[in-house]
């Protein structure tokens, strides 16, 4: 009974109705291109023996990459990031790692110091965080000289740093406070969102405040500088925990959002030293036919001008490998102001005696509103600063930090929903077109080791890469971006690649079919170049939200290649897209080409088994895109007769002729070479062997005969080198020239 309530309670709240605004989304969305590892053009970093480049800092003012791993730190450039200029290591003592194993962690993976917290400092230090065997620690990094130096100042990490190396935590440094969202005890089961400071504040040890929280992403958003309203700035937190509010018969994860502000100092008797301003809502990605709702992975925050034009764009992986689908959902910093302001809450109401259900609050709301920041209606009231809040609005907030309604989308849908590799990580970059118009690139890592390159144009999502970059047992655990490059990181190393790599289009087609803002067809260089100011539109060819190229030049299709084949052989022809998206037509003497079982069409060729006289004709290959004839090839087979035995099959590639070729002309050089010495004697058969032993012995007799009786016994240790008067000489040097030909030893 409990099995069948908590079923029709999952599906009341994540009914068709909720999932509506996803069903406009594609859930088979194909990158076009699939860039291998040995074809990405990347850079790669790692170094022996050190492992988990999982956090980054971008100084840009020192053009350097500062990276952080297990037990090191490196400063690489920023430009090339196989350039290391200097590396400092931070390694855990004997006793450290002992102290963490006796506490049963694994001495060998979970005993070290993962570096995770590397932030810039107003004073251009580094603030650096270590968890250090399970016993966070922190302290300040210089760069000077070329070198990085830990100044020794080291601080407790506990609220700051995770304990476990392996516990998703986010954190970020607003003027000179480090913000930060983790457990602050060894076994993390107390989480807290806090900042360090003088006036240091945290979250409620509550379940409704946090309960078995996921953090992911912190932003600080700078709206107090032009809030009309006399707003103050806000740190939102991004974030997965187990739901309250649902009643179902297991746990269910939820994603959410949490805000407080950045003036915020605390209650004066309610609240003391805890955030008077913290507030959370769940978040909405709604993907169709899904029954659990998405969890979020990772959020990037992007500002085009000021903070009311803020976009958060997050990526949702599912819950318990209960969906194939992974997504990119869109929230406008509007969206979550008017919930957290103007919304709901939720309260919870004791039901029996160990029963607490979370309903909507539907009571009065005391004023000053509960959670919000200090603004121009609370000064009007004489509320100045977070202490001077009334006792009933701080008791108002503890109790009810939940809100009713969900932040939506944009759009109220996804902007891409993909089956495949469970996505991991998100950036998105600027790129502005030839027309002028700007575009967001999303760039998507996932679990499989690759980055998506994707943008979306009106509603409609474009993947023009899949740029692998680690083995896909790799996953992408972090991204970063720098101008026109992407550092992308994992347990194994971290690479580097160009954001704009429109060298990979080598045809005006293929180049416009991309619909990469960041490339165009330059007319004149002939090449796909980097959309820039001085590129004009009449020399460019780029086409972006609807595909047309028509200005590119006709593609010559008039050249075939001739093929020979023997009765009986299997005929392969070579004809392998560009593009995923193509489709891929075979004509055989203009007709299309009908499949038999001896005729095969695979994803890269076409295949004749057995091949017979019926084979011969013209094939051509047509690889269509958007209506576009994006190449072709055509063969010309003819069957080889009995009598033309001595021709070669040549292979469409051509590698086979040359390889035949070769082995042939090798062939016959190296037998004339072998008659020729044979011919001078270089080479002798054995026969000749057996001749030339036989002439020595004669000669050897005919000499040691003419010599007189008292010299016959020296004869044999004549010295043939020597320089004797006699006659003898020249018998002895005919003997040495015939001596010459003997090239083996072992008849001598």
């Amino acid at each position: 009974m409990m099995f069948l309530l908590a079923v029709l309670c999952v599906f009341y709240i994540w009914s068709p109705a909720t999932l509506s605004g996803g069903l406009g989304a594609t859930p088979n969305t194909i990158p076009r291109k699939t860039v291998p590892i040995n074809r990405n053009g990347r850079r790669l970093f790692r170094e022996e023996g050190v492992w988990n480049y999982t956090t980054m800092l971008l100084r840009e003012d020192l053009n350097m990459l500062i990276l952080g791993a297990r037990e090191a730190i490196f400063a690489l450039d920023l430009d090339d990031i196989t350039v290391k200029k200097t590396m400092v290591n931070w390694s855990v003592t004997d006793t450290e790692q002992r102290d963490c194993s006796n506490k049963g962690k694994d001495a060998t993976n979970d005993c070290k110091n993962y570096i995770r917290i590397l932030h810039k400092r107003n004073d251009d230090r580094m603030y650096v965080c270590g968890t250090k065997a399970f016993a966070p620690t922190c302290d300040y990094m210089s760069y000077a000289d070329g070198s990085l130096t830990l100044e020794g100042k080291q601080e407790d990490g506990k609220g700051k740093c995770p304990f476990d190396p392996f516990q998703r935590h986010t954190s970020e440094m607003v003027d000179g406070d480090l913000y930060s969202a983790t457990s602050i005890n060894f076994r993390g089961s107390e989480p807290v969102m806090m900042r360090s400071s003088e006036d240091s504040l945290r979250t409620e040890f509550s379940s409704g405040w946090l309960n078995e929280p996921n953090f992911i992403h912190m932003a600080h958003i700078r709206e107090g500088e032009s809030n009309p309203e006399g707003d103050d700035d806000k740190l939102y937190l991004f974030f997965s925990e187990t739901a309250v509010e649902y009643d179902s018969y297991t746990k269910m994860d939820v994603s959410r959002v949490a805000r407080v502000c950045k003036g915020d100092m605390g209650g004066q008797r309610t609240l003391q030293r805890k955030w008077t301003s913290f507030l959370k809502a769940r978040l909405d990605c709604p993907v169709p036919n899904n029954n659990l709702p998405l969890l979020i992975q990772d959020v990037f925050h992007f500002c085009p001008s000021n903070w009311t034009t803020c976009v958060f764009y997050a990526v949702f992986t599912p819950q318990l490998d209960s969906s194939p689908y992974s997504a990119v959902c869109a929230y406008k910093i509007e969206d979550i102001k008017s919930v957290f302001s103007k919304g709901k809450f939720k309260a919870p109401v004791p039901v029996e005696t160990s029963f607490v259900k979370w309903v909507m609050y539907s009571g009065d709301v005391p004023d000053p509103r509960p959670g919000a920041c200090i603004d121009n209606h609370a000064r009007e009231m004489g509320f100045t600063k977070s202490l001077d809040l009334p006792d009933k609005t701080l008791q108002f907030i503890k109790d009810k930090p939940l809100m009713d309604q969900a932040v939506k989308a944009l759009g109220e849908k996804p902007l891409l929903v993909k089956t495949g590799a469970a996505f991991t990580r998100i950036v998105v970059a600027t790129a502005t077109a030839l027309s002028g118009t700007s575009h967001q690139v999303m760039f998507i890592g996932t679990k499989s080791g690759s980055v998506l390159k994707a943008v979306n144009y009106g509603g409609e999502m474009v993947i023009m890469e899949e740029i692998q970059l680690f083995e896909p047992s790799e996953p992408v655990k972090i991204l970063r971006l720098s101008d026109t490059k992407l550092y992308v990181g994992s347990d194994v190393g971290v690479a580097q690649l160009s954001i704009n790599e429109c060298g990979r289009y080598h045809t005006c087609l293929d180049c416009v079919l991309a619909r990469d803002p960041y490339c165009g067809w330059d007319l004149e260089a002939e090449q796909c170049s980097t959309i820039n100011s001085t590129h004009r539109t009449s020399t460019v060819i780029q086409s972006l939200s609807s595909v047309k190229s028509n200005k590119c030049p006709q593609i010559d299709d008039s050249k075939s290649i001739s093929v020979s084949f023997f009765h009986g052989s299997t005929v392969q022809l070579w004809c392998e897209p560009n593009s995923n998206l193509a489709q891929v037509e075979w004509q055989l003497n203009g007709q299309p080409l009908n499949l038999s079982d001896t005729i095969k069409i695979l994803s890269d060729s076409l295949m004749i088994i057995n091949a017979s006289a019926d084979a011969d004709g013209r094939y051509t290959c047509s690889c269509v895109e958007w209506n576009y004839k994006t190449q072709h090839v055509g063969y010309d087979l003819t069957i080889l007769s009995e009598s033309g035995s001595t021709a070669l099959l040549r292979n469409v590639k051509g590698k086979e002729n040359t390889l035949v070729a070769m082995v042939v002309l090798l062939s016959l050089t190296l037998a004339l070479l072998v008659m020729w010495n044979l011919y001078k004697g270089h080479f002798p058969l054995p026969f000749c062997h057996r001749r030339v032993k036989v002439t020595e012995n004669r000669c050897d007799r005919s000499l040691y005969e003419n010599q007189p009786p008292e010299q016959k016994i020296a004869s044999s240790a004549v010295n043939l080198n020597s320089n004797n008067n006699n006659a003898n000489n020249q018998r002895y040097s005919s003997c040495q020239i015939t001596l010459r030909y003997i090239d083996d030893e072992s008849e001598i």
